[in-house]
Order: structure tokens, then sequence, then C-alpha cells
């Protein structure tokens, strides 16, 4: 939703779908083979509704699933269809600002992949890069616990190591972890700069689709933006609402 959010607001004349697998999230602390197993179900799922284009906007599924879900399952498949992640774009923006630290925070799928430490290095060998697994951080700011104390004592908790590294930059490597923005970036003092993941990615997709007019993903007059949800559609409604920031219609069960 954190992703949705301003890709709404950077590209608003689109017509979207969204899948939640809220049933079966978070996929943090999941095995990488039930990751790619869940990620390739929600692939079935929105093709089978007509997308043209599927961005994984989850760090864990970047991490764990895309590359095999991008080299192996579309060729056989769904072959001429894209399945973007979240990752690429947030390390070339990371990587295109000349820092010489680099600090990636996310889940414990997403650290131990290291895959934000090998892209990181395909682009810029010099850079030193510092990972950090943070689990509490997800079922806290779900259970609506942002602003308690005992979050910020725990986010102090997991940022003290970075910051005594003097890191210039920290890559929020999950899409949950925009709604600590603020206090991160207050712990980290503006030495560190850390931007909002999904003001990134979007940025990157409106980029892509202009590269890539071969897809006929087209501007509509009258846009259309359609829910899904492996879980309660009421409770997805609750939580998707204060996730999106504003009013969420036309939500359906989705069985995957």
């Amino acid at each position: 939703m954190t992703v949705l959010k301003h890709l709404l607001k950077k590209l608003p004349d689109y017509d979207y779908i969204y899948l939640g697998d809220n049933a079966r999230a978070p996929y943090g602390g999941r095995s990488q083979d039930t990751i790619y197993e869940y990620t390739r179900e929600a692939v079935d799922f929105l093709f089978s509704r007509g997308s043209k284009l599927i961005i994984l906007a989850c760090n864990t599924a970047s991490s764990q699933a895309l590359r095999k879900i991008q080299q192996e399952y579309l060729p056989k498949k769904y072959p001429g269809k894209n399945v973007l992640g979240v990752i690429r774009p947030l390390v070339e923006k990371a990587v295109e600002g000349k820092y010489k630290k680099i600090a990636v925070l996310g889940t414990k799928a997403t650290i131990e992949s290291g895959v934000y430490k090998k892209e990181i290095k395909k682009l810029n060998e010099e850079i030193k890069v510092f990972e950090k697994c943070a689990p509490l951080l997800v079922p806290l700011i779900e259970e609506g616990w942002t602003g308690k104390p005992e979050t910020k004592k725990i986010l102090k908790n997991y940022l003290r190591s970075l910051k005594n590294e003097q890191v210039d930059y920290l890559i929020l490597a999950c899409t949950h972890y925009p709604f600590l923005l603020d206090e991160i970036r207050k712990i980290m003092t503006k030495r560190c700069t850390v931007d909002c993941p999904g003001i990134v990615i979007a940025e990157s997709l409106a980029a892509y689709l202009e590269r890539h007019e071969e897809l006929g993903i087209k501007k509509t007059a009258n846009p259309v933006l359609n829910f899904y949800t492996t879980d309660s559609v009421e409770i997805f409604r609750k939580i998707g609402e204060k996730f999106l920031g504003q009013e969420i219609r036309n939500i359906e069960k989705a069985i995957i």
C-alpha cells in the first residue's frame, strides 16, 4: 500500500489491480521455497485478471522470488510478460548519490538473501554496505504502534550500529518502514539521507513506462482501481485505508 500510494500520485491516469496476500503475510520469516510459491500464485492471479505489468511491491518477494520468476517461470508460462521488483530502483537511487557507506534495513529474509549488497556492489564495488535485520518492526507497524515509546526504543536499538558506522545513506528495504520514516530520519540525523521508498519506486516506474511503450500500457480517461485480498475484506478495508490514506472501494476476496 505504501508503494501504491505513491504510484497513484505519480501515475494517476492508469488502471491498477492490487492484490494483498493478507492471509499469508508477512513473508519475511518464511522459507525461500514458500515465498517463491506464494509469489508465483500471486503472479498467476494478477495475469488472469488482465494485468500487463506486475510490480512485486514487497522486498521479501523481490529478494527471494523475483529472479526465478523472471528467468524460469515467465518464459515458460507467460512469454513476453514482465514482472518487476522494488530492489533495483532503490539500489540505483542509492548508488547514483555517490555515497561511500550505504546501509540496508530490512526483514530477516531480505537481509539474509544478501541481494541488496550484491546489487550495490555490481554498480560500485568500492561502496561499503552495512545490513541490519529488524524483525520486530513489521508486526509493531501493523498493530498501530508506530508512535509508541516501545517502538521508538526498539527502532533506536536497530539503528544504533548503523549510526555508529556513520553511514551516509539508508535504504528502507521493507514497504512497511515508511510509517517510521520521520523517526528514522530523526535518529539517523541529517548526516544520513533516508529516501521514501514509495517515491523512488514510483519515479522509476514512470521512467520504465516511458521506455517501454511496446507494453501497451496506456493512460485512460476513467482509471479503474480494483483491490483483492486473500483474507477478510473488511479487515483489509480497515487496515488498507490506514496504509493508503484514502477510502478503498471495489474489494473482492481472492482465491489463489
